[in-house]
């Protein structure tokens, strides 16, 4: 490394110091903090983590090796796996993983104040989530693009793999159900939002052929057409919405869901290229593109965080998240730290989709850019006046947010430039809309724009659900094959129609009843649990596969954050499960069904991790200590003369003297 870099990185780590003193009020601790200094933290944190955590990740511990032919190329069938440029790659992977989670979870949790929900997502990020979806992508791009489940079962035996294949389908049920009703009550009646979602399915195909049939290679060219096509699609809506036809596109709730049913049918079944992947790096451009808004309008406006850094509801009592800060923070932000989902797109479709080794980096960095979606989103949320983010996160009475020491201040006025009104409209997805039309139309020019802001903010978080939507859904699709391909052998090629198609209507008709019934009242925190104890089970995997490996000196990678997130969760669903039953004590019928459900649910998946867990601990106990043998089911296959044609397997035997160095010294 040269001196100038050198002195580059250093005073990019001073910077971020300064930056982080700022935020955490070891400098200026009387005075507002600025949104810049939460930027300026996050961003240097994420480069510098990429620059030097991250290649140690790659070159040290998962030892990426270009000379290894990835699934993509060694199976090539045009459909499943196929490889793709890194930079499509990139786009794929990071529409996949950026659900609602970084967008609404933040913004929920701002309650408890700005300054916890910023560390968690930043460090979070870095240290578990990141770590997380890197080395699942390379276990399941070295098993020929293995989904979790299946790893577990191939390195684990068939009680983790069973257990963590129930536990995985759950929790994509729950988590496309969640994330359903959010799209469904964005879109409700609002023609110019469902115009411009609509549009990119058409967009998603010509591109699709475009790039795979008429111009291969030419990615410039498709990226240019998309964006085009994409901002015509926006600026389209409100012209359609106000017209005469806007009747065609303003679908009430039932509608929405079955059409909704139907582009998830279709996204599942069809070949990746032809709309899953050109959809999903068309709706990246979108989702960069309003980072990068909102980001600049940070930066030029300067905005004052008006929510305080620690609010009094820490300790509980909150009324949006009535539980405290430990361990409800972390459930509720979910995704923009740690995200199990995301453990099943790094072993579902990216691993399948990788051309060369050193290119599964992006598993780590498109964790650090959604992580910075989410510190974008809990800026938008906390420039509001926290009685105005109350209002509009609650069903509470201004006297009665008044008495809690947050009384409205602005609220009748942001309704008025919006158009709508927007009190009592909790989940997050307004007041994060309000926040991120109040800075947009903050910027140079942008001033008496911010109705059409607010309703483009809408379509963004509508579109970032819908791209974890449709690759959910097909990674739920191979999760039913795989399980079912246990009992009857064709389905377990994922190439077979009749199969595929029975899979997917299975998990797709099982998503959209919940949505359309309604029956889980506490859907979110009920899946920000599930999805932690995914991260945990995913982290615990990723350990094995280190031991596997014969990194015992390196098992810390993994294991910490597995601890750490492994005890947050389950003392968050123990806590879940109380207040489930409490609730359900205090009402009848329907309500109480729903609750007592939800009890039901929380205790079955947090056992299931229980099993995964104890399982593993007793199969590491045997491998470390007691030295017992074990298999592994990575595939290597090296090529020879650089030709991928003419590849060789290679199959390295390992020595039978070769034991364990422990992180703290000894051999066993």
């Amino acid at each position: 490394m040269s001196v100038m870099m050198r002195a580059t990185w250093i005073l990019l780590a001073v910077l971020g110091a300064v930056a982080f003193g700022f935020v955490g009020g070891l400098i200026n601790p009387n005075e507002k903090v600025n949104g810049l200094w939460l930027v300026v933290a996050a961003a240097c944190l994420y480069v510098l983590a990429y620059r030097f955590y991250g290649r140690w990740l790659a070159s040290r511990v998962m030892e990426l090796n270009d000379r290894r032919i990835t699934p993509a190329v060694r199976l090539n069938d045009g459909v499943n796996f196929h490889p793709t440029n890194k930079v499509v790659l990139f786009g794929h992977h990071f529409a996949a993983i950026a659900g609602a989670g970084p967008l609404l979870g933040p913004v929920l949790a701002a309650q408890f104040g700005f300054l916890p929900g910023f560390l968690w997502l930043v460090v979070g990020a870095v240290l578990a989530g990141a770590v997380q979806d890197f080395i699942v992508l390379v276990a399941s791009m070295r098993r020929n693009g293995r989904s979790l489940p299946q790893i577990a079962h191939d390195e684990l035996g068939t009680i983790t793999g069973t257990a963590t294949a129930a536990a995985v389908l759950f929790i994509v049920v729950v988590a496309l159900a969640g994330l359903g009703f959010a799209v469904v009550n964005a879109l409700y009646h609002n023609a110019w939002g469902t115009f411009t979602i609509a549009m990119t399915i058409p967009i998603g195909f010509l591109m699709g052929f475009y790039l795979h049939r008429f111009r291969p290679g030419a990615v410039a060219e498709v990226t240019i057409l998309g964006v085009i096509l994409l901002v015509l699609a926006v600026l389209g809506g409100r012209v359609v919405a106000q017209s005469t036809y806007a009747w065609m596109f303003e679908l009430d709730k039932i509608t929405l869901v079955w059409t909704l049913a139907g582009y998830g049918l279709l996204a599942s079944v069809l070949p990746g290229w032809m709309l899953l992947v050109p959809r999903g790096y068309l709706s990246t451009f979108m989702k960069l593109g309003v980072v990068f808004l909102l980001g600049l309008g940070v930066i030029l406006m300067a905005p004052t965080i008006e929510m305080p850094r620690v609010t009094r509801f820490a300790l509980g009592g909150g009324p949006i998240i009535p539980g405290s800060l430990f361990p409800f923070l972390f459930i509720t932000i979910a995704c923009g730290a740690v995200s199990g989902f995301h453990s099943l797109v790094s072993s579902g479709t990216t691993p399948k989709m990788i051309e060369r080794e050193s290119h599964a980096r992006v598993g780590y960095g498109a964790m650090l850019l959604e992580s910075f979606v989410g510190v974008m989103a809990l800026i938008a949320a906390s420039v509001l006046i926290p009685g105005d983010y109350l209002a509009i996160n609650t069903t509470l009475s201004a006297d009665a947010l008044a008495a809690l020491g947050f009384a409205p201040v602005h609220i009748t006025e942001l309704a008025h430039l919006v158009g709508t009104d927007i009190e009592g409209r909790p989940g997050g997805a307004v007041s994060l809309a309000v926040g991120m039309a109040s800075i947009f139309s903050a910027l140079p020019g942008m001033g008496g724009l911010m109705a059409y802001w607010y309703q483009f903010a809408l379509v963004f978080e509508a579109l970032f659900i819908l791209t974890t939507i449709d690759t959910g859904t097909r990674v739920a699709r191979y999760l039913v094959q795989e399980m079912m391909g246990r009992v009857y052998a064709p389905f377990r090629h994922m190439n077979w129609w009749p199969g595929a198609l029975a899979t997917s209507v299975l998990v797709v008709g099982a998503w959209a009843y919940l949505i359309g019934t309604g029956n889980i009242s506490t859907i979110w925190p009920m899946f920000g649990a599930a999805n932690q104890l995914l991260g945990t089970l995913a982290l615990c995997i990723g350990t094995t596969v280190l031991i596997k490996m014969w990194k015992s000196p390196y098992l810390w990678v993994t294991a910490v954050p597995m601890s750490f997130v492994g005890v947050v969760t389950l003392t968050g669903s123990y806590e879940l499960l109380g207040m489930f039953l409490s609730k359900a004590a205090k009402v009848a019928g329907r309500e109480a069904f729903s609750l007592y459900l939800d009890a039901v649910l929380v205790v079955a998946v947090a056992m299931l991790g229980l099993v995964v867990l104890g399982d593993s601990f007793r199969q590491w106990y045997g491998y470390v200590v007691r030295k017992e043998p074990f298999t592994s089911s990575e595939v290597i296959v090296m090529a020879g003369g650089g030709s991928a044609g003419r590849a060789q397997p290679v199959i390295q035997d390992e020595e039978v003297q070769r034991g364990f160095k422990l992180p703290f010294g000894g051999c066993c």
